[in-house]
């Protein structure tokens, strides 16, 4: 059977990692109409502790969730949206889970992520890709990380895309060579490799000062015998002493009858204080266009506005181009002709739904449901807001028009809940109902899989926030854990309408225009959050705050929070992240920063002898790698590596 292939599922099955939102394109050996099916992707581990990459079907989730997903309903806010299921769904359990695509990792030979990041394929033969999966998001890159903490990988040379997986044979074959070039030692090589690998899982520190100290005795004496000198480990044991010293005091050492466990406890550096700048002002707003309008300082512009944000007399123009209404290179004549196409567009869908007979209307379940729900949604948006108070208010109406086109405008997505509190400051600011619906239209492609059916872009997000927290403020992420609130649902809100009824009408619009610059980095709206919580820590661990108290604390913070603080400590908390050394892929990938793998993997050709990854190689003397993946030493010039994975893997 293909290893590709449906199995025996095993009941007890463990998943590693999943990601949802990923669609199968291709599988040989299935039929056509499995093809295009929405489902999850996953690391599992099995029973007998081999693991596999797994694609389950959304039907099956569906089912399997009624019972087992029962926490999501807590913040499911946006509703459940009914849709005509497409003829290759199926509720029987049975058939389902007959559709589960399963590759085991041990038959894993290549994989391929697009440049896009929203394919893959697997392939476990050479020169056939078995499987092809289409990821919604675009986040590809998310999965092979978490992928290549389970497989050894090396990228091959023609395509720097393609992965080859390399087997633990050729790492074996890799150190007993290592060894053998370097001639360190005078016994058969192969004997040599498994009694420090044997050694190693006793003693790891002082196997490896044995290894280096051999090593001094080829750079000093060749290989001749040393008789009188002094044993060089000695002085090898007391420079691995000196320069390790200053790890001690974030390392500790529990023992086990079997072996040593290091546990590295890294720390961030400290966090800058970085203070805010003032708005874009109109003279520097006019000058930053050329004679005909053109803006050519792109990335300067995004820069000034990341730092103080824009003058409110000119939000007006500048939100057009943050939001992809006006592009920026656009001059003043072709956007007033692009202005006068939008416009004949919007009243274009806007006249489809309002010349809607009320018979048409009777037989269109769906967009029944979708007028309703805006009408009811509309009523209580802003109320509070003199623009939007009282009754027949007319912006009120303005509001809804806006919303009902947009279902014209986007058919798949619609409309859900929350989407009125998006669109109530642009129309608020801009007042005009055609600039606000295509400014509206530019903050939902920023933010539209918050709105997704099945939820798995704010799944994703909170995972990633979890993540994000863990890595900046572990305790406080030990904490909320500890009340089972690990799963960062009660920061759901905060999410889906992006700080909306978090901060008042000001410093809403000022949160969001820095939002908008994609600066500092993909993803700056998470570390928003961790700004909130990490101001909030003290309180939340020092009372003790459980489940309960936790979701009441964080709404009660509603209009009190001080958007300036919170931005400059979210740009704080970014360069400590960034300045980490311990920074893994994992959090790199998230914040979109160029991971140490990407930079420093090694170049392989199609075939998979390629070498293994190299871990990175920081300092002088030596360097322990916090992520546990290299001992380093450097002595007069030369330089050595032990690369524990590789001996962990020569163990297993």
């Amino acid at each position: 059977m293909s290893s590709s292939s449906v199995e025996d599922i095993p009941e007890q099955c463990r998943d590693l990692f999943t990601q949802d939102g990923v669609l199968l394109k291709a599988c040989m050996g299935r039929s056509i109409s499995d093809l295009n099916s929405i489902g999850m992707l996953c690391i599992v581990q099995n029973t007998d502790s081999s693991k596999c990459i797994e694609w389950r079907p959304n039907d099956l989730i569906t089912i399997d969730s009624d019972t087992q997903d029962q926490e999501w309903a807590v913040v499911n806010t946006i509703g459940r949206r009914q849709r005509t299921l497409s003829g290759n769904m199926t509720s029987d359990y049975a058939a389902a889970r007959a559709r589960i695509i399963r590759i085991p990792i041990r038959d894993l030979k290549t994989f391929k992520c697009s440049r896009n990041n929203q394919q893959m394929q697997f392939s476990t033969k050479p020169g056939v890709w078995h499987n092809t999966f289409y990821f919604q998001h675009g986040n590809a890159e998310i999965f092979v990380s978490n992928l290549k903490n389970h497989v050894k990988t090396a990228k091959t040379r023609h395509d720097r895309n393609t992965y080859v997986v390399v087997e633990p044979n050729l790492e074996s074959q890799e150190l007993n060579r290592s060894f053998a070039e370097l001639d360190i030692f005078t016994e058969n090589t192969t004997d040599v490799v498994w009694n420090f690998v044997s050694n190693f899982k006793q003693r790891p520190y002082a196997t490896t000062m044995e290894a280096f100290s051999k090593l001094n005795d080829i750079v000093y004496y060749g290989n001749e015998t040393m008789n009188g000198k002094r044993d060089v480990s000695e002085e090898v044991a007391d420079l691995l002493t000196k320069s390790m010293s200053a790890l001690e005091d974030a390392t500790s050492v529990t023992r086990s009858d079997e072996y040593e466990v290091i546990n590295v406890k890294p720390t961030l550096p400290p966090r800058p204080c970085i203070p805010r700048g003032t708005p874009l002002s109109t003279e520097k707003w006019e000058g930053l266009h050329d004679t005909e309008g053109r803006i050519t300082e792109v990335e300067g512009v995004k820069q000034l506005i990341f730092r103080g944000g824009v003058a409110h007399s000119i939000r007006h123009s500048v939100w057009k181009y943050l939001l992809d209404y006006y592009p920026w290179r656009m001059t003043h004549a072709e956007l007033k002709v692009l202005q006068k196409k939008r416009t004949e567009e919007y009243f274009s869908m806007k006249l489809q739904w309002r010349s809607m007979t009320e018979g048409q209307e009777a037989r269109f379940s769906e967009y029944r449901d979708r007028k309703s729900l805006v009408e009811k949604d509309v009523n209580r948006t802003d109320r509070t807001h003199p623009f939007f108070a009282g009754d027949n208010n007319p912006n009120l109406i303005v509001l809804q028009d806006i919303l009902m086109t947009y279902v014209m405008y986007n058919f798949d997505l619609g409309y859900v809940q929350g989407m009125s509190d998006i669109l109530a400051p642009l129309l608020l600011l801009l007042g005009n109902e055609v600039d606000s619906f295509w400014c509206f239209v530019g903050f939902m492609d920023k933010i539209a899989s918050n709105f997704d059916m099945d939820q798995a872009g704010m799944k994703q997000q909170l995972l990633n926030l979890q993540l994000l927290l863990t890595f900046a403020s572990p305790e406080l992420a030990r904490h909320v854990a500890s009340k089972d609130s690990g799963n960062m649902y009660f920061c759901f809100r905060w999410l889906l309408v992006w700080f909306k009824r978090e901060f008042s009408h000001a410093d809403i619009m000022r949160l969001w225009e820095v939002l908008w610059t994609g600066l500092p980095c993909a993803n700056f709206h998470l570390l928003i959050c961790v700004a909130i919580l990490d101001a909030e820590k003290d309180v939340l661990i020092s009372k003790d705050f459980g489940f309960t108290e936790i979701l009441k604390h964080v709404n009660d913070l509603s209009m009190c929070l001080d958007v300036d603080r919170i931005l400059s400590t979210a740009e704080g908390i970014y360069h400590q992240i960034i300045s980490a050394p311990h920074l893994t892929d994992q959090i790199g990938v998230i914040l979109g920063i160029p991971t140490v793998s990407a930079k420093a993997e090694p170049e392989a050709e199609s075939e998979p002898e390629a070498e293994p990854d190299e871990g990175a190689v920081n300092g002088n003397n030596v360097t322990y790698n916090p992520d546990m993946e290299e001992v380093t030493l450097e002595y007069n010039g030369l330089q050595i590596s032990v690369v524990t994975k590789t001996v962990w893997a020569l163990l297993a």
